[in-house]
Parts: structure tokens; sequence; C-alpha cells
């Protein structure tokens, strides 16, 4: 005898479309796509089953959506030989998936009559107290980068651009914050303490990351002189990879994050000695590297943590890149024309250096030609005009972490610098100012320049903020390659924080101007029409009032603290 809520290939069947469980669109096969997940995933009858219950459920409804689409989409790549845009940064700012994915798939209706049908609510789901309990906000960033970074990934996907987001799934993101009689509390962000549906780990795709240790020099085959890094120690980052879908297209690209791992978990030998925390102490060591964002850098600990979590992730993008163009069949020297790699701020600028040592080191290619490859792949955006701000590295920690690295960089330079005396005869002070090596006082690898010299364009984030970087911090590259500056002015994606974050505002906008400005914001325009509009200019306020009061009422229900939604608010 079935229980009255256990799963039922009847409803798929009865559809009339007939469609597929785990892929169809109708408020149908949604419900019966949820019963199956809720019963088959997380062995709940609805019953019994809790809020996270429904949340879990429905995210992995939608995620069987997403990974259809994503299959069909690495197909088409394929057939279509395109050249895929690989956006590597130290942070991403997502959101939570659950109400932009609805949006996308363009199924937030048939979602809520299919949860009606069951008894649920599906704005109660997706109410933000709810949200913040079952889906913490990812804590993978915390401000302009990670927001620049998913907006992009989102546009991408929107405009059906092939894209590779790189980062580092960072188990406690930054911290928690909490204000206790009245001073900041920082604790654990625990963003991951119901797991999380919408990421699929990849144990096959995972690549060795060495550090320390020193470098030798031995003659190849052909008696060429090679460098061999010999490291100090050894562990891998393993992907784990979220489906990105585009706004009403079919278009899914990923979000391929790394979390660090030791080679072996537990020493088998080490605890049978009675040593049980060394047994696992390899484990703890290498896992740290993927801990936390931007850990304090106030002791030299710190600051070598950081620069292992930057080489970390980038090299096992690059190390992907060049699995997945080997797998075409096509040269090396073909790689710039399959990938291009995005440097979002100074944090994964070592790329050029690393993509540098894979190429001659690993794959035996001359070092004027791995030059060629590399200058026309990497792409570098500049979001400071604090020259403080700027990040550089001490010197003897970087030897220290990467022997290799700075032997790479140091040539880099060389042959930079021969260059630029050429076109600056007796301007030492320029020269200085260009080197990758600030050699005033301590000595520090400047990974700004790095990224000036390794990339065939430079950006800021917005057309002032561009001019200003040729004029002040950057402005010596600026003189030398002025070609290289070209501005790319960033916002925000209007489905996340118009559409799911204010659909008053947004179905206001749709009914004034139709929807075409869910992609294309020039649309907006359009609104100068109503200036003189009475009657849509109460509209407009009464949509903000409306949410301004919901703000008031989550802050009351939250800190307790009573504010008027007819102040200010900044």
């Amino acid at each position: 005898m079935k229980t009255k809520h256990a799963p039922d290939d009847t409803l798929a069947k009865s559809s009339p479309v007939h469609e597929p469980t785990r892929t169809g669109l109708s408020a149908a096969t949604i419900k019966q796509a949820f019963l199956d997940n809720l019963f088959y995933v997380q062995g709940r009858f609805l019953e019994v089953a809790t809020p996270n219950d429904h949340y879990q459920a429905l995210a992995y409804t939608l995620r069987d959506r997403l990974l259809l689409r994503w299959v069909n989409t690495v197909q088409t790549y394929k057939e279509t030989n395109c050249r895929t845009v690989c956006y590597l940064s130290a942070e991403y700012l997502p959101g939570p998936h659950l109400g932009n994915n609805l949006i996308n798939l363009g199924i937030m209706e048939n979602a809520r009559e299919a949860l009606t049908e069951l008894g649920l609510d599906l704005d109660t789901i997706l109410d933000l107290d709810v949200i913040m309990e079952h889906e913490e906000e990812p804590g993978l960033g915390n401000g302009g980068l990670g927001r620049l970074a998913a907006c992009f990934m989102d546009s991408l996907a929107t405009l059906q651009i092939p894209a590779i987001g790189y980062g580092i799934r960072y188990e406690y993101g930054i911290f928690d914050q909490i204000i206790r009689d009245g001073w900041q509390v920082e604790t654990s962000d625990t963003w991951l303490h119901y797991g999380n549906p919408w990421e699929v780990r990849r144990p096959n795709i995972s690549f060795e990351i060495k550090v320390g240790g020193h470098v030798e020099t031995y003659s190849d085959g052909d008696g060429r002189a090679r460098s061999r890094w010999v490291s100090q120690d050894v562990f891998r980052g393993v992907a784990f990879d979220t489906p990105i879908l585009g706004h009403g297209v079919n278009t899914v690209n990923l979000l391929r994050l790394w979390a660090a791992e030791a080679p072996e978990s537990f020493d088998f030998q080490t605890f049978n000695q009675g040593d049980y925390a060394g047994a696992v102490m390899r484990k703890v060591r290498s896992e740290t590297v993927s801990k936390v964002l931007y850990p304090n850098d106030d002791a030299d600990s710190g600051k070598r943590l950081r620069l292992m979590q930057q080489y970390f992730f980038v090299s096992c993008a690059l190390q992907d890149m060049l699995r997945i163009h080997l797998g075409t069949g096509l040269p090396l020297d073909k790689f710039h024309e399959k990938f291009a790699a995005q440097l979002n701020d100074t944090h994964p600028t070592i790329a050029v250096a690393e993509l540098m040592r894979l190429l001659v080191d690993i794959h035996g290619v001359d070092w004027d030609a791995a030059w060629g490859v590399t200058t026309r792949t990497f792409a570098y955006t500049n979001h400071t005009l604090l020259p403080e701000a700027l990040e550089k590295w001490p010197l003897p920690l970087f030897q220290n972490l990467l022997p290799r690295h700075l032997e790479i960089v140091y040539e880099i330079n060389r042959r930079f610098l021969d260059d630029m005396r050429l076109r600056y005869p007796y301007d030492d002070a320029r020269i200085a100012r260009l080197s990758i090596i600030d050699e005033t006082g301590t000595r520090f690898v400047r990974m700004a320049n790095l990224a000036c010299v390794g990339a065939y364009a430079v950006n800021g984030v917005a057309a002032l903020h561009t001019r200003l970087l040729g004029e002040t911090v950057l402005r010596d590259f600026h003189d030398t390659w002025p070609e290289k500056f070209q501005n790319k002015t960033n916002g925000v994606t209007p489905r996340r924080f118009i559409m799911l974050s204010n659909p008053g505002l947004a179905g206001l906008l749709s009914e004034s101007l139709g929807e075409g400005w869910v992609t294309d914001l020039e649309r907006l325009r359009g609104l100068e029409k109503f200036v003189d509009d009475t009657a849509f200019q109460d509209r407009w306020q009464a949509v903000k009032r409306e949410r301004k009061a919901n703000l008031a009422d989550f802050i009351a229900r939250t800190q307790g603290i009573s504010i008027d939604p007819d102040s200010l608010f900044d």
C-alpha cells in the first residue's frame, strides 16, 4: 500500500506533455520531482519533513534541471570549438541560489502551484528568514570583488558565452558578525552546516599542489638545461562544481571551486604508535588552505597562508585548463585560442608565473613560445587606486614558498627591463617603478606589475577609474602600453538585484517598459517618459515603501530594534 506522499510515477505519466520527471518544467512534473527528491535523496515523507527538508528537496529538483542543461551546453561548446572565458577570482558572492534559479528557469509560478498542491507555500520557503536559516549566503566572498565575479558569471551564462569561474571552496567563509552589548563579535561562518545541494564533488578532477623545497637544474634528452622543482610538501585540490544558469536560456556554465585535501588523510602507522593527533596532522595542515577567506595576515604565518591560497586555486585552475585543452588534441601553442583568463584583481596574478612553469617545466615548451602563449591568455582587472593596496609579497616569503616561481619572475623581469631600458634610456627612476621586483628597502614581488607585464589587457571597473589608473598608480605601464588599457564598466545583475530582491519593482518595470529590461538595462531609459506622470510616481513610491516596511519588520524580528519605515535609508 502506498503512503499518501510517497513517490508515484503516475503523476509524471499523467502530465499532458509526458515530461521526464527529473527534467520537466510543468507544475505536475515539479510536484513529482519534489516528492522523489524528498524520499529518495533525503529519506523523508512529506508528513514528517522539516522546513529544511522542503528547501533541500526543491533545491535538488532544480539542480536536476540545471545539470541536464549543463550536459547539453558542454556538448554544444565541444561541437562549436569555441573559446572559453576562465574567470579567476579569490572571491565570489553569489547569494542564495534557490530564488535566482527559479527566476532564470522561468518556473516560479509552476513551482508555487506544485507546492501549493502539497500544502506548502513557496513564498515561505523563499522568505528571507527561512533562506538565511537553510541556505546561508555562500561564504565565498565579502565585497566588490565577489559581487563582480558572481554577476559576471550570471551575465556570461545569460549571454551564452562559454565560461568557467575558478576559485576556492572556503569551508568557513570569512566570519559571521553579531552585535553583543553594542560591540561587534566575530563567529565562524558555518555556511556549509546543512551541506550544499547545488554543488557536485568531482574527486576525479583533482591536481597536485607543491610548495616549498628547492630547484634543481638538469639536462634533458636534447642536452637543454631544465629546472626541476623538488617540493617540501604536497597536497591536492579537488573540484566542486556549481551550475550557473543564464536567464531565459538553456546555457549553463560552471563555477568550479577547489577544496584542499591531503594525499593521505590518515597515517595508520603514527596512529598505532599512539600519536592520535599526529595521525591526522597532515590532513589538518593541508585542509587549512581552503578553510577561511582572507586569514589574518598580521603574522608571517598568515601571509604565508594567503599566498598559498592564491597559488593553490590558480595552479588548480591552470592545470584544469591544460587538461581540457590537451583533451581536444590541439597543440599547446594554441592554448590561448581556446582560453581567455581574466584575473580579478591581484590575488590570482601568480597565474602568469604558474602558466610559464607548467608550459616550460612540465610540458617542455620553449621559453619564448610559452611567453607568447601566456601574454595572449591573461587579462587583468584592477580594483584600487591606492598604491598601498597593490598587493606585494616579501621576497624571502615568496622564495621559501614558491622557489621556482621566483626564478621565473626574475627571468620575466630581466627580459622586460632589458626592453624598457631601450625604450627609456637613462631613466633609472622609471625603470625602478616598472620593475616587478621592488628594490627599495625590503625587497618585494609586485603582483600588479607582474599582471601588467603578463596580460594583454588591463582594465579598471569604471571609465573614471580606468582613466585614473593610467594617470596614477599604473601610469608608467599606461605610458608604455596605452593600447592595453581598456575600460570595462562593471555593474550588477538585474535578475538578482531587482527581480529577486524587489519583485514589486520588477513587476512595475515590466508593466511599464515590457520585459526586455531584464537582459538590456539600457531600456530603463524608457522611465524618463514617466518623469511627469504622478500616477506612476505614486506606484513607484508605494513599491519603495513596501520594501522599506519589510526591512523594518525584518530588523525588528532579528535585532529587536524598531525603525520608522518612512525614515531615509542609506
